[in-house]
């Protein structure tokens, strides 16, 4: 059951949407055929700031300008402890009214705990033709994500005095593995990891380089590096 929103509030959540609950699965397979289980996907947050911007920002820079919602932070959220609609809920702040069409968030290591060190760590098994192999992946990248509005099938973001609004950072995990289910020449296979370097399991570092894997829904982000 979806939790309860306040009104005059606005409620945050993180999601890896079903890639990451239910898995890389037949035919949603990563593009070099593996299908992948993940146990824990723990993903490290700070400068998370939700936005009333005018002109709405359209994720072409850095900077985002308007009325802003600071959220605490750091935080470390596993995007497998999801609820039904595969979205993990981690703050509700009592907000102004109006449209937070806009959203900011940095990836970054954590400076203590269990991933300290890395700001990303994905541990799971992979299978393929009767290999399984355990893996545990970690980036220590710090990368900063200026978003603009949540694309999806309803618009979030809206606050009004009787009602509550929500927002979402999305990681799409189809722009690390690829997809087997879509052409190898798919803008998004092209350019993606797969999990054949990763194939020998254990423990491996990687970087995203040009990858861009966080989103506000189906909606784009502005990245850079930190």
């Amino acid at each position: 059951m979806a939790p309860a929103l306040h009104a005059d509030s606005l409620t945050l959540f993180a999601s890896g949407e079903d890639l990451a609950t239910a898995g890389f699965t037949a035919p949603k397979l990563t593009r070099d055929g593996w299908e992948l289980e993940f146990s824990r996907i723990l993903v490290n947050f700070d400068q998370i700031t939700a936005w009333q911007s005018n002109p709405p920002f359209m994720a072409d820079g850095p900077e985002i300008s308007g009325d802003a919602l600071v959220f605490s932070g750091p935080v470390i959220v596993d995007l497998i402890d999801a609820d039904e609609d595969d979205r993990v809920e981690l703050a509700t702040m009592p907000a102004a009214p109006g449209h937070y069409n806009a959203l900011s968030w940095a990836l970054v290591p954590a400076a203590s705990g269990e991933i300290e060190g890395y700001s990303l760590v994905l541990e799971g098994v992979a299978r393929k033709e009767g290999q399984e192999v355990d893996f545990t992946l970690r980036s220590a990248d710090a990368v900063m994500h200026a978003c603009g509005e949540y694309l999806g099938d309803t618009r979030k973001g809206f606050v009004t005095e009787d009602s509550a609004g929500d927002l979402e950072m999305t990681f799409h995990l189809d722009h690390l593995f690829g997809r087997a289910d879509k052409g190898a020449e798919d803008e998004t296979n092209v350019a993606a990891l797969g999990f054949d370097r990763f194939a020998t399991g254990g423990v491996h570092d990687f970087s995203f380089g040009d990858l861009h894997v966080g989103h506000v829904g189906e909606g784009h982000c502005y990245v850079s590096s930190m």
